[in-house]
């Protein structure tokens, strides 16, 4: 059994999530016009960490990292892909799921981050049926449990073939003690409208659902004999391609390699510096804003591409994130920072707005949504400090929306010939960015309250001064120089001080107010539960389902329920 803190197959190091086609190990990606084919075929030996093989299709976070990189590719790069066929390389297993002994062996920080990472990309699958017409097909050819089937579940449209063996599981209840935590039960109920009962005798049942059953129960949308599974697969796919918006004749735009420059303490990109004070136990994430107007037209914003700036920063703000999730548990706070001209950052907002039908001007607001919304979800006390020359206006302000405590610097310092700080909201702060409630970070704000709303919109391109963004409710505190280094200071080092297990309860509880989603059920509720479970004996512990999964031993459970 691999060590409780696994070690990096490469010999140690961070996790990066940088990838590309060329690299990849256990996905190949295909484009034939409208129809794009994702093969799942995991290289057994290619585990992020020492320890396990990934078996019959099972993944680990390497895997996940493919994916979310494909399709985010099939976003950008391929405009004219309509419909996903989602398809294992594998003959008859689509995929086992996460790989248990992965999960047996790694941290519980890395088990936490890896399903919430997993989630995400789920979503993302998701999201770019709802908003960018790509429809995905997934095609069982075989066992699709756990994760697998979780995969399933994201898509459109799910065929399952009938050879009399194939079927779809969540059977990690009866086999490991934990939940299927990638949003399995909740897509089932919410998403696939499967009844309680028969959720309930899915979810524990080892050997799964195959056939007409799968029909009947609305776990899968059609099954097909082995004999005319290719062309029921052909005729799906065109019918989920005619469906489409995506646009006809248009040239995707390539996303090459992020610029990093990466040392011991620092973290820098283009158009956005990390500094990490782990002493401190804090990381500052420092946005620049744009060295040039925008484009006058979308030919010369396509023309520029990756390089756009808004494009630009999303990307390189969702690197700095995973980066400090998955290689930085101990930092408590994420405090957020800008540089630049609000002015201008609002300019390229306008420009997105008025461009909004275009297919590219959409991808990149969809990506700043799903960037924003990793933020949220990131288990850290979410910081904004809005001090002279810096740029929070617009899709930048979102950040310090979504932050737990805002402070705003009242006038200037001495000796900073930089003018007072501003914060200016535009159009995209009331509409372009839910949150996973489903409703915008000022709305969650001002919960069930218009009059502050309205009065929010009424101050639409207007540059606001530290007072009269606090008498908006736009920040949590206005400080002059008198009181900005202490009470800041004071603030942080009280932070780090609390417990984390606490402070992530209270954070996430707080962020997300108002209704619920499927979204924020998956990351609220399931994820929740799941974390918990994933600490108790039952599961983790020396005689749990977990560690004895596949040596031949039961389980010895605690049968008292807490």
């Amino acid at each position: 059994m691999a060590s409780e803190e696994n070690k990096l197959a490469n010999g140690g190091g961070r996790i990066d999530f940088a990838t590309d086609p060329a690299r990849y190990r256990h996905w190949k990606l295909s484009c034939d016009g409208a129809i794009a084919t994702l093969t799942m075929d995991v290289d057994e030996k290619g585990g992020l960490f020492e320890g396990y093989e990934l078996k019959l299709n099972s993944y680990d976070l390497g895997v996940d990292i493919e994916l979310a990189d494909a399709c985010e590719r099939l976003r950008f790069e391929h405009p004219e892909v309509r419909t996903i066929l989602l398809r294992s390389g594998k003959p008859r297993v689509f995929c086992a799921g996460a790989n248990i002994r992965m999960l047996a062996g790694a941290s519980h920080a890395h088990k936490v981050n890896f399903c919430k990472f997993t989630n995400e990309t789920r979503n993302a699958i998701e999201d770019a049926s709802a908003h960018s017409g790509q429809r995905t097909l997934c095609v069982i050819n075989g066992t699709a449990a756990g994760g697998g089937y979780e995969l399933a579940l994201a898509a459109d449209h799910i065929i399952l073939v009938d050879d009399g063996s194939a079927t779809v599981a969540l059977p990690e209840v009866p086999l490991l003690a934990v939940l299927p935590g990638t949003g399995g039960l909740t897509r089932i109920t919410d998403k696939r409208l499967v009844r309680r009962d028969h959720a309930d005798a899915f979810c524990t049942t080892e050997e799964g659902v195959k056939g007409k059953r799968a029909v009947e129960w609305r776990l899968v949308d059609e099954v097909v004999p082995t004999t005319k599974l290719e062309a029921a697969v052909a005729a799906r796919a065109q019918e989920l391609a005619a469906k489409s918006h995506r646009p006809l004749g248009e040239a995707g735009i390539a996303l090459p390699p992020l610029e990093r420059r990466i040392a011991p303490d620092s973290r820098d990109y283009t158009h956005l510096s990390v500094t990490f004070g782990r002493g401190e136990r804090l990381a500052t994430l420092t946005l620049r804003g744009p060295a040039a107007p925008p484009p006058a037209t979308v030919a010369e914003m396509t023309a520029q591409g990756a390089a756009f700036w808004p494009l630009a920063l999303a990307r390189e703000l969702d690197d700095a994130i995973l980066d400090i999730r998955l290689n930085e548990f101990d930092l408590a706070a994420l405090v957020f920072k800008s540089e630049g001209d609000g002015e201008a950052v609002l300019a390229y907002d306008r420009f997105l707005e008025l461009n909004r039908d275009h297919w590219l001007a959409r991808e990149i607001r969809l990506k700043w949504k799903r960037v924003l919304k990793r933020v949220d979800l990131t288990s850290r006390t979410l910081v904004a400090l809005v001090e002279p020359g810096s740029c929070f206006a617009g899709t930048i302000a979102e950040l310090v929306l979504a932050a737990d405590r805002s402070y705003m610097l009242v006038g200037q310092r001495d000796g900073d010939n930089r003018p007072p700080a501003t914060l200016a909201l535009a159009e995209a702060n009331f509409d372009a960015y839910p949150m996973p409630n489903g409703i915008t970070r000022l709305a969650s704000r001002f919960l069930g309250r218009e009059a502050p709303l309205d009065e929010a919109y009424a101050a639409i391109g207007r540059p606001l001064d530290a007072e009269a963004a606090q008498d908006l409710g736009l920040v949590t505190f206005a400080l002059d120089d008198i009181d900005w280094e202490d009470e800041i200071r004071i603030f942080l080092e009280e932070r780090a001080s609390f417990s984390a297990d606490a402070l992530t309860g209270l954070e996430a509880n707080l962020r997300f107010g108002g209704p619920e989603t499927m979204e924020s059920k998956i990351f609220a509720r399931l994820t929740a539960w799941q974390n918990w479970i994933f600490q108790r004996p039952n599961a983790v512990g020396q005689e749990g389902a977990l560690r004895r999964y596949g040596t031949g031993q039961k389980p010895v459970f605690d049968t008292k329920r807490v």
